[in-house]
C-alpha cells in the first residue's frame, strides 16, 4: 500500500482583498466549508487512513487545517514552503487600493523572472513549489498512511502540472481549484485518483 496525499484547499476568505501572503482568515463561509469538508473525511476515516496534517502558515490555511485536525484529533505541521505566491505590498491590499498603486499587475501579467514589488517572480514561486514537493515525497514516500495537506489553488496548480507532465508558467490555463476542494493523489500511480471533488458545492 503506498500513501496517498489528499491536498485540500482553505476555505473562503475575501476576495475583496488581494491574496498571496495576505494575513487574511477564513469568512464564516469559509469556517463552515472547512468543518463541512472535516466532517466528510471523517466519516470516511475507514477509507483515507490520515496519520498527519501537514499546512501552509497563513491564517486562512491554519485555520482550515485546524479545524480537520480538530475533528480527526490529529496535530497540524506548519510548512512555510506550502504558502501561495509571494505577492510582496500587494499582499492583503484592498483591491480598489492595489488598482490604483499597482495598475495592471496581476499574478498573470508578470514576466516569468519577473517579481512583485517585494515579492517573488513566478520562476521563484515555481522552484519553491516543485522543491518542497520533491522533498516532501522522498520523506513521505514510503508511508502506508496518507497525509492531509492544506494549502492553495497556486499550489495544487503547480503539483497538478508536475503530475501531468505540463510545462507551468504563471500564464498557464489553471485546473479548477474550488474552497476546501479535495485533490487525492497516489504516489504509486503518481495520478491523481480525485480531481477537484468539490465536497459542498454552492
Amino acid at each position: 500500500m503506498y500513501m496517498k496525499i489528499l491536498f485540500v484547499r482553505h476555505g473562503e476568505d475575501d476576495d475583496g482583498y488581494r491574496g498571496g501572503w495576505s494575513r487574511m482568515d477564513l469568512t464564516s463561509a469559509g469556517r463552515v466549508q472547512a468543518v463541512r469538508l472535516a466532517e466528510y473525511i471523517y466519516d470516511r476515516k475507514h477509507i483515507f487512513d490520515v496519520s498527519k496534517i501537514v499546512s501552509g502558515d497563513l491564517p486562512r490555511t491554519v485555520s482550515t487545517a485546524h479545524i480537520i485536525a480538530q475533528k480527526l484529533k490529529l496535530p497540524v505541521v506548519l510548512e512555510e514552503k506550502l504558502r501561495e505566491m509571494n505577492n510582496g505590498e500587494l499582499a492583503g491590499m484592498r483591491n480598489e487600493e492595489a488598482l490604483v498603486k499597482y495598475p495592471g499587475l496581476f499574478f498573470n501579467t508578470l514576466n516569468m523572472d519577473e517579481k512583485y514589488p517585494g515579492g517573488e517572480s513566478p520562476v521563484e514561486f515555481f522552484a519553491r513549489i516543485k522543491g518542497w514537493f520533491s522533498s516532501f515525497l522522498s520523506v513521505n514516500g514510503k508511508l502506508d498512511r496518507n497525509i492531509v495537506v492544506v494549502t492553495h489553488a497556486g499550489v495544487i496548480n503547480i503539483i497538478y502540472h508536475i503530475i501531468n507532465q505540463i510545462q507551468w508558467s504563471n500564464k498557464s490555463k489553471s485546473f479548477p481549484v474550488a474552497n476546501c476542494s479535495l485533490h487525492i493523489l497516489d504516489t504509486d500511480t503518481m495520478m491523481f485518483e480525485t480531481e477537484n471533488k468539490i465536497i459542498f458545492p454552492d
